[in-house]
Parts: structure tokens; C-alpha cells; sequence
């Protein structure tokens, strides 16, 4: 019995090798079909279809090329270096990326606060790879604006337009670093303008809306229009927590840093003027459903306390409604012009924000209920909370 089980062993193991090696190095049938080894001759010649001439690009093809073409050298990738607390409360280092653009050959970028905020080193690097040492010139934590400067050579600015007549379906780019894959190119269109708010809780009026994909390491990257022209700094995401594109994506129109910019080289910091309160636009719609005098305008919500507005005379709603989810007031002044300019929008207003200085006198024409009013108004210095 013990030499039939030992010759069984023997069998097996025997059969076991032949299989294994034959397999490798020999021919083996498979449903009536013979494989040729592993190390058998070239395959036959295969027949590829292949087009007669490289196809031409069509119009907006070349647009999207001409477009990160002539921006690419002017955006940036930013690493900026800081110190924080491990578990065991030891000093440990944290690195952190966006991007930015160049503004002037004399080594100016701009970028987003929030991506250097706390940092005790800034590098910015360039698209052909050069690396370089960057300094912070002037910030705007409540606009999420930060004014960098490195000393470089050969430098090609981005150029920069204007956001105040952007219309939603427009077609926008957007380049930038996301996931630290630089020079990534991402198109979209602007799918609405309206207030956010900015990473540090601050209030930032005509905000550019997109669906053009912006994922982390885009902050601070531009955002341009067909031209490639930058229209505004792309800052953050409304992702759901998922920390990647859903199509929701937003912007710091351009504009408004064009004001932080001219103040950081007026005065050194920033100081914007503002008429001290919190608005909501009016369309034709709502404005039927409130029985409002006019057909559009801009709804005074709340006036500051010690603002502009409230030292003029002018008055916030008192009377809670709700616009879908959101709390509104009812009752306020409604605002139709400011000086010689119409005012349909908060984006009226910021436009005309920007025109003048902390401490202007402007005239504004108001509705109170039915009843058609001025008031003179010195503007204010604008606070986070500011509208």
C-alpha cells in the first residue's frame, strides 16, 4: 500500500512538471486549436486604415490653441512652504500649491491669499521651469487677493480685460496647476454672477460663476475670456465636500482686483469705498411681487451701523421673506441711480465703487414705498462685511 501511494506521488508530480513545462516551450491543443510557443516569429502583416492627410482644425479648435498659447507663459505655479503642529504638537513643515499669473515684466503675480496665507517661503515657477524666490508685496484677505514679486528676466505679462460686462454663456478658459499638473487648460462657459463668499468669510459681490473644470492647485490661476484676456482670479469650488470639480467653480472678477491693485500702490493696503449696506437686486418679476414702485432697482436690506448709508438717511427692510431658502427684508429703500448712472444690479453698484475713493460724495436716487428721493452720501471705507 505505501509503495502504490508513493508511486501515485511520483506520477503526479511527474505529470505536474511535463504540463507546466511543456506549456512554455512546447505546442499544447486548446478546443481543437494549436498555439505556437511564446517565443515564435513575428505575426503576420496587419492592415491598419489610416486617414490620407493630418485633418485640418476647425475654427474653435484653433481658438483653444491660440488661446493657451498665448496665456500659458504668463501663469505660474506657486509652492509656499509653512510650519504646523503634528499629533505630538513637534514643528512640522506643510506645503501647499495654487497657481497665479504674471502681471508686469517687473516680476509682479498675482494670486489667491488663501494659497500663501501663513507661509514663511513662496517659490514661484514659470512655465518654461525656471524656479524662483517670491516675496509678499500687499494682500486683501476679504478679496482673497495676494501681490507677489520675484526678480526674473524675459518676462511675458498676462493681459488683462474687463469684467463688467460679462454676460452668463459666455465661453471662459481656465489655466492653472490643478493636482499640481501644471499647465492644465479647462474651457467652460460663465453660468451666473452673483455674491459669494470668500474662503476667509468675507463677502465678494459678482463673483464669476463656471462650469469650466477648477480643482484644487487652479486657485489663483485666471480665468479668461475668448481673447485670452484675464476676466477674473479663479479661488474656490462648491464641491460638496468631495474636494474636486463638480461644475461649480468661481471667480474674483477682475475688476475687483484691478481696485485692490490701485490701492496696494496708492496706500500700501487696501481701502475700498463703500456705501455701508447689504442689497439684493430686483428684476421685473420680483419686483411685482413686493408691488415695488419701479420695475428694477437695488433692495436696501440692512443699512451698517455708523455707514454711509445709514449717516444719509437711507434704510434697510424690516419685514422677514423668504426668496426660495434664502431670509430676505422687505421695506427698504430701493435704489434706482447713483449720480448720473442707473443702477439695475449689484453689479452697477461695485462698478461705480470702483470709480471713486473713500471719502467721495455720491448722489443717490432711491424709492421710499412710492415715494421718489435723493440723498447725498459720503462713502465710507469698506469692512468684511460690507456689501
Amino acid at each position: 500500500m505505501r509503495f502504490r501511494r508513493l508511486l501515485l506521488i511520483v506520477v503526479l508530480v511527474g505529470g505536474f512538471w511535463y504540463a507546466t513545462s511543456h506549456t512554455l516551450t512546447g505546442h499544447f491543443p486548446s478546443t481543437g486549436t494549436w498555439f505556437s510557443k511564446l517565443t515564435s516569429g513575428p505575426v503576420a502583416a496587419l492592415h491598419l486604415t489610416e486617414a490620407s492627410a493630418q485633418p485640418a482644425y476647425d475654427a474653435e479648435e484653433l481658438n483653444n490653441v491660440a488661446v493657451y498659447k498665448k496665456v500659458l507663459p504668463a501663469v505660474v505655479n506657486i509652492t509656499s512652504s509653512a510650519m504646523s503642529f503634528d499629533f505630538f504638537y513637534g514643528m512640522v513643515p506643510q506645503q501647499g500649491q495654487g497657481s497665479g499669473f504674471i502681471l508686469d515684466t517687473a516680476g509682479h503675480v498675482l494670486t489667491n491669499y488663501h494659497v500663501i496665507a501663513d507661509a514663511n517661503r513662496i517659490e514661484v515657477t514659470l512655465s518654461d521651469k525656471r524656479k524662483f524666490k517670491a516675496r509678499v508685496t500687499g494682500y486683501d484677505k476679504s478679496h482673497d487677493l495676494a501681490l507677489l514679486e520675484i526678480s526674473a528676466p524675459n518676462l511675458l505679462p498676462a493681459v488683462l480685460s474687463s469684467s463688467k460686462d460679462l454676460m452668463v454663456g459666455q465661453k471662459v478658459y481656465a489655466i492653472g496647476n490643478p493636482f499640481g499638473l501644471s499647465g492644465t487648460m479647462t474651457r467652460g462657459i460663465i453660468s451666473a454672477i452673483r455674491p459669494i463668499r470668500s474662503p476667509s468669510g468675507a463677502g465678494i459681490e459678482d463673483a464669476i460663476q463656471t462650469d469650466a473644470a477648477i480643482n484644487p492647485g487652479n486657485s489663483g490661476g485666471p480665468l479668461l475670456n475668448s481673447r485670452g484676456e484675464v476676466i477674473g482670479i479663479n479661488t474656490l469650488i462648491a464641491s460638496n465636500g468631495a474636494d474636486q470639480s463638480s461644475g461649480i467653480g468661481f471667480a474674483i472678477p477682475i475688476n475687483s482686483a484691478k481696485a485692490v491693485l490701485a490701492d496696494l500702490a496708492k496706500y500700501g493696503r487696501v481701502r475700498r469705498p463703500t456705501m455701508g449696506i447689504a442689497s439684493l437686486p430686483i428684476g421685473p418679476d420680483l419686483a411685482e411681487q413686493m408691488s415695488l414702485a419701479v420695475d428694477s432697482g437695488v433692495l436696501i436690506q440692512h443699512v451698517l451701523p455708523g455707514g454711509a448709508a445709514e449717516r444719509a438717511g437711507l434704510r434697510g427692510g424690516k419685514q422677514q421673506a423668504y426668496l426660495g431658502n434664502t431670509p430676505i427684508f422687505l421695506g427698504g429703500d430701493l435704489i434706482v441711480a447713483i449720480d448720473a448712472d442707473d443702477v439695475t444690479s449689484t453689479q452697477d453698484i461695485s462698478a461705480i465703487m470702483e470709480k471713486h475713493q473713500i471719502g467721495d460724495t455720491i448722489t443717490v436716487t432711491y424709492y421710499r414705498g412710492r415715494n421718489k428721493m435723493t440723498a447725498r452720501l459720503t462713502l465710507g471705507e469698506a469692512s468684511d462685511v460690507s456689501a
